[in-house]
């Protein structure tokens, strides 16, 4: 009956936290531990971090990350072996636990690592739990939740690389238009609800085609890349890059009025100007830019209005100066020095 309930929660949803939750309380059932939880191995970090934590300490340590080695869940996914500790007093790990930083007192511990295709992707941690339930077949049950709780680990990572795949561009690994127009949707809604503006930056590379004339298409695909990822570094965290199509590029700023938007439109401009990108054939180039930006709501209240007016502020730079900024309602406020002198 508990391996058909946990089945049952592997197929029933695809929420990792859910499905997680499901397989753990059947845990619980037997050792009835005063707190769990289910650390995660974030490999590029090379840490852990808290997927799901049930008990007495369960607010503190979502927010905790664990290095690799450190405490008992850091010990166990660096061995990949089952930690058994009647007293943890007695273990020279315990003084490193995170949980003693938030005021519990952990008096025994097991820890079991979970694995999949010979490598550990999480620790399941069980602290205070009734010892005397510890048999050679509750390990053996124990191991095989883990192995449940690795199938749906794996799965969710599985539906989020397919996710992710959906709104990515294959050519810049940025997000592609079709996640361009699902966000503004979202911060459309989102701005009118609380009354604050957001602006676009469209940005177009000047000259592209010669990139490719004279180093060919996998250089001009090596430059977009390069100069999407640059992008990605050179704005704020809050705001968004996509690849709109071709040469060109969309920046989204939340709760960014238009003053703001011009400045960081400026700033990207100089910043992306003076650059130079390794294009994969032994050589570095430097690419200028034109950028336009409009502003909710006064450039537009809807969202292809919004993106209509930014793209001609873009085209008003790409037919006079190229190598510039346009802002909706001022015109050209920033241009390549040569442009300004004549």
């Amino acid at each position: 009956m508990v391996f058909h309930d946990v089945a049952r929660a592997l197929t029933s949803s695809l929420d990792l936290d859910t499905i997680l939750r499901s397989i753990m309380q059947q845990m619980e059932l037997f050792f009835q531990p005063e707190t769990w939880s289910l650390l995660i191995v974030d490999e590029a970090r090379n840490d852990l971090f808290y997927a799901v934590a049930v008990g007495h300490a369960e607010s503190e340590l979502r927010d905790m990350r664990i290095p690799m080695s450190e405490g008992f869940a850091g010990w166990v996914a660096d061995t990949g072996e089952t930690l058994i500790v009647p007293e943890a007093s007695l273990d020279p790990r315990a003084t490193s636990l995170p949980e003693n930083r938030i005021s519990f007192q952990v008096r025994s511990a097991l820890c079991l690592p979970i694995r999949s295709r010979m490598r550990t992707i999480g620790v399941l941690q069980l602290f205070n739990c009734r010892f005397e339930t510890l048999t050679p077949y509750t390990v053996s049950f124990l191991h095989v939740l883990c192995d449940f709780a690795a199938i749906a680990i794996e799965n969710a990572k599985s539906v989020q690389r397919i996710q992710e795949l959906t709104i990515t561009d294959d050519c810049t690994g940025i997000y592609n238009v079709r996640h361009l127009y699902s966000q503004l949707e979202a911060e459309l809604a989102r701005s009118r609800r609380f009354n604050v503006p957001f602006s676009l930056i469209f940005i177009d590379l000047d000259h592209f085609k010669l990139i490719n004339d004279e180093y060919g298409h996998l250089a001009g695909s090596r430059l977009l890349a390069e100069f999407a990822q640059a992008l990605k570094l050179t704005v704020r965290r809050v705001d968004i890059v996509f690849r709109y199509g071709g040469d060109e590029f969309m920046v989204l700023l939340p709760e960014t009025t238009k003053e703001e938007a011009r400045e960081a439109a400026i700033r990207l401009y100089s910043e992306m100007r003076d650059k130079s990108f390794d294009i994969g054939v032994g050589s570095t180039v430097k690419i200028k830019s034109s950028y336009g930006v409009a502003t909710f709501p006064e450039d537009g209240a809807f969202i292809h209005e919004l993106i209509r007016t930014a793209d001609s502020m873009l085209y008003m730079v790409k037919e006079t100066s190229r190598d510039g900024v346009a802002v909706a309602g001022e015109g050209i406020t920033h241009a390549s020095p040569s442009f300004l002198v004549r």
